[in-house]
Protein backbone atom coordinates (compact mmCIF):
# COMPACT_ATOMS: atom_id res chain seq x y z
CA UNK A 1 0.00 0.00 0.00
CA UNK A 2 1.41 3.18 -0.90
CA UNK A 3 1.89 6.09 1.59
CA UNK A 4 -0.22 8.81 1.45
CA UNK A 5 1.61 11.70 -0.38
CA UNK A 6 -0.21 14.84 1.35
CA UNK A 7 -0.93 16.54 -2.08
CA UNK A 8 -4.36 17.21 -3.01
CA UNK A 9 -6.04 17.71 -5.88
CA UNK A 10 -7.65 20.83 -4.27
CA UNK A 11 -6.73 22.62 -1.26
CA UNK A 12 -9.07 22.12 1.43
CA UNK A 13 -12.62 24.52 1.55
CA UNK A 14 -13.14 23.11 5.29
CA UNK A 15 -9.55 23.89 6.43
CA UNK A 16 -9.72 27.17 4.63
CA UNK A 17 -13.47 28.44 5.98
CA UNK A 18 -12.19 27.18 9.57
CA UNK A 19 -8.25 29.23 9.50
CA UNK A 20 -11.06 32.45 8.57
CA UNK A 21 -13.28 31.83 10.86
CA UNK A 22 -11.01 31.84 13.61
CA UNK A 23 -8.83 34.53 12.35
CA UNK A 24 -12.52 36.64 11.60
CA UNK A 25 -13.75 35.62 15.25
CA UNK A 26 -9.99 36.68 16.89
CA UNK A 27 -10.55 40.29 15.64
CA UNK A 28 -14.11 40.45 16.29
CA UNK A 29 -13.33 39.52 19.83
CA UNK A 30 -10.61 41.85 20.61
CA UNK A 31 -12.99 44.20 19.12
CA UNK A 32 -15.93 43.34 21.93
CA UNK A 33 -13.10 43.13 24.76
CA UNK A 34 -14.19 46.09 26.37
CA UNK A 35 -17.60 44.54 26.98
CA UNK A 36 -16.26 41.27 27.96
CA UNK A 37 -18.38 39.54 25.50
CA UNK A 38 -16.52 37.00 23.09
CA UNK A 39 -18.22 36.43 19.36
CA UNK A 40 -19.93 33.37 20.09
CA UNK A 41 -21.89 34.87 22.96
CA UNK A 42 -22.69 38.40 21.29
CA UNK A 43 -23.89 35.91 18.44
CA UNK A 44 -25.98 34.01 21.12
CA UNK A 45 -27.55 37.24 22.87
CA UNK A 46 -28.24 38.62 19.57
CA UNK A 47 -30.01 35.31 18.53
CA UNK A 48 -32.45 35.33 21.79
CA UNK A 49 -32.69 38.90 21.44
CA UNK A 50 -34.54 38.19 17.81
CA UNK A 51 -36.62 35.08 18.59
CA UNK A 52 -38.22 35.82 22.51
CA UNK A 53 -37.19 33.17 24.01
CA UNK A 54 -36.45 30.25 22.08
CA UNK A 55 -35.83 26.72 23.21
CA UNK A 56 -32.42 24.96 23.61
CA UNK A 57 -33.40 23.09 20.27
CA UNK A 58 -34.19 26.12 18.45
CA UNK A 59 -31.50 28.10 19.25
CA UNK A 60 -28.81 25.98 18.35
CA UNK A 61 -30.28 25.27 15.24
CA UNK A 62 -30.54 28.82 14.41
CA UNK A 63 -27.00 29.22 15.32
CA UNK A 64 -25.85 26.03 13.78
CA UNK A 65 -24.20 24.80 16.95
CA UNK A 66 -24.89 21.19 18.44
CA UNK A 67 -27.07 21.04 21.50
CA UNK A 68 -23.96 20.62 23.47
CA UNK A 69 -21.82 23.37 22.39
CA UNK A 70 -24.82 25.56 23.02
CA UNK A 71 -25.32 24.26 26.52
CA UNK A 72 -21.60 24.96 27.23
CA UNK A 73 -21.67 28.62 25.89
CA UNK A 74 -24.73 29.25 28.25
CA UNK A 75 -23.46 28.53 31.18
CA UNK A 76 -21.11 31.44 31.74
CA UNK A 77 -24.09 33.34 30.22
CA UNK A 78 -26.27 32.74 32.62
CA UNK A 79 -23.87 32.48 35.52
CA UNK A 80 -23.25 36.16 34.97
CA UNK A 81 -26.88 36.58 35.04
CA UNK A 82 -27.43 37.62 31.27
CA UNK A 83 -29.70 34.90 30.10
CA UNK A 84 -32.51 33.06 32.64
CA UNK A 85 -33.18 29.32 31.80
CA UNK A 86 -36.40 28.15 32.63
CA UNK A 87 -38.04 24.59 32.13
CA UNK A 88 -41.10 25.14 29.38
CA UNK A 89 -44.51 25.21 30.80
CA UNK A 90 -45.73 23.59 27.77
CA UNK A 91 -43.10 20.83 27.53
CA UNK A 92 -41.20 20.09 30.58
CA UNK A 93 -38.90 18.14 28.81
CA UNK A 94 -37.66 21.70 26.93
CA UNK A 95 -35.42 24.24 28.41
CA UNK A 96 -36.35 28.12 27.24
CA UNK A 97 -33.88 30.34 27.08
CA UNK A 98 -34.57 33.99 27.57
CA UNK A 99 -32.51 37.26 27.85
CA UNK A 100 -32.56 39.22 31.71
CA UNK A 101 -32.39 42.57 31.90
CA UNK A 102 -28.76 42.45 32.56
CA UNK A 103 -28.43 40.60 29.55
CA UNK A 104 -30.24 43.15 27.13
CA UNK A 105 -27.98 45.84 28.53
CA UNK A 106 -24.89 43.81 27.74
CA UNK A 107 -25.93 43.21 23.94
CA UNK A 108 -26.70 47.44 24.06
CA UNK A 109 -23.25 48.01 24.89
CA UNK A 110 -21.72 45.42 22.61
CA UNK A 111 -23.60 47.02 19.63
CA UNK A 112 -21.18 49.81 18.98
CA UNK A 113 -18.00 47.73 19.64
CA UNK A 114 -19.35 45.26 16.97
CA UNK A 115 -20.30 47.80 14.81
CA UNK A 116 -17.26 48.79 14.56
CA UNK A 117 -15.56 45.53 13.77
CA UNK A 118 -17.66 44.88 11.50
CA UNK A 119 -16.64 48.68 9.65
CA UNK A 120 -13.07 47.44 9.96
CA UNK A 121 -14.05 43.96 8.58
CA UNK A 122 -16.23 45.77 5.41
CA UNK A 123 -13.16 48.47 4.92
CA UNK A 124 -10.35 45.97 4.60
CA UNK A 125 -12.00 42.95 2.99
CA UNK A 126 -14.93 45.64 0.61
CA UNK A 127 -18.34 45.92 0.70
CA UNK A 128 -19.33 44.53 -2.02
CA UNK A 129 -16.40 41.56 -1.61
CA UNK A 130 -18.30 41.23 2.23
CA UNK A 131 -21.85 41.18 0.85
CA UNK A 132 -20.80 38.47 -2.28
CA UNK A 133 -19.18 36.39 1.06
CA UNK A 134 -22.51 36.85 3.67
CA UNK A 135 -24.57 35.36 0.65
CA UNK A 136 -22.16 32.55 -0.07
CA UNK A 137 -21.74 32.18 3.93
CA UNK A 138 -25.59 31.92 4.08
CA UNK A 139 -26.12 29.49 1.53
CA UNK A 140 -23.43 27.40 2.77
CA UNK A 141 -25.28 27.28 6.15
CA UNK A 142 -29.12 26.17 4.28
CA UNK A 143 -30.62 22.67 4.45
CA UNK A 144 -30.40 23.15 0.45
CA UNK A 145 -26.45 23.09 0.52
CA UNK A 146 -26.55 20.38 3.17
CA UNK A 147 -28.72 18.06 1.01
CA UNK A 148 -26.68 19.01 -1.73
CA UNK A 149 -23.71 17.78 -0.25
CA UNK A 150 -25.15 14.98 0.91
CA UNK A 151 -26.78 13.85 -2.67
CA UNK A 152 -23.84 14.34 -4.92
CA UNK A 153 -23.34 11.01 -6.45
Amino acid sequence: MAAPSGKHKTPCDCTALRKATRRVSQLYDSALEPCGLRTTQRAILSQIARTGRPPVGELAAALVMDRGALTHNLKPLERDGLVEIRVDPDDRRNRLIALTKAGRAKLAESEPLWQRAQDGFEAAFGAAKSATLRKALEHIVSEEFVAAFAHRD
